[in-house]
């Protein structure tokens, strides 16, 4: 249960303001079909979450104890460095023919591919027994940072205290990190 919540809250935290939220609001009020633009959330999110989840059931096995923590080390350190960077706007997409679930799930499937939240359910996942539960968490958690974008459309933008969140996720994520880190190590 550890592994769901952890990828919930993680991915949830990294989604957060960052370039997958501007292309969904981009998205969504180019086409105005909340409908299918949130289908095609829910379809990259899932298939980024199963390709990081069946990743780290299938590299978990090959590798030591202190491995498996240190990789996920790396993971959430990368996912607290990637909070603190700028976010630029993604390309909207606007050449694309295909309709609004397309466009959706595989601009955010292209978007996702390699981010931190991806990263983050791969080392949970080699972490633990049930690899799939990361994966679920990940998903819900990139989902639920995702689709209030699509029913507030920019209000939620101006609502939350982006910057604030961004910086101090980045902070506990990265402390997280350094902690993992070093319990890797055996220096703690």
């Amino acid at each position: 249960m550890d592994a769901l919540l952890t990828a919930l809250l993680g991915c949830l935290l990294g989604e957060i303001g960052d370039k997958s939220q501007l292309l969904v609001l981009a998205l969504a009020t180019r086409y105005d079909r909340n409908g299918a633009v949130i289908a095609g959330i829910v379809a990259a999110a899932i298939a980024n979450a199963a390709i990081s989840a069946f990743a780290g059931a299938w590299i978990g096995p090959m590798l030591g104890a202190d491995a498996r923590l240190l990789f996920l080390a790396l993971a959430t350190l990368f996912l607290g460095v990637g909070l603190m960077w700028r976010v630029s706007p993604p390309d909207t997409l606007d050449g694309w023919p295909t309709g609004p679930f397309l466009t959706t799930a595989l601009g955010l499937f292209i978007l996702g591919f390699g981010d931190g939240p991806q990263f983050l359910i791969l080392g949970i996942a080699t972490r633990t027994a049930e690899p799939w539960l990361a994966g679920i968490g990940g998903a819900i958690g990139v989902i639920v940072a995702l689709v209030p974008v699509v029913l507030l459309r920019a209000q939620l933008l101006t609502i939350l205290p982006v910057r604030a969140i961004r910086w101090s996720g980045a902070g506990m994520l990265l402390l997280i990190g350094a902690g993992l880190a070093l319990a890797a190590t055996g220096l703690l």
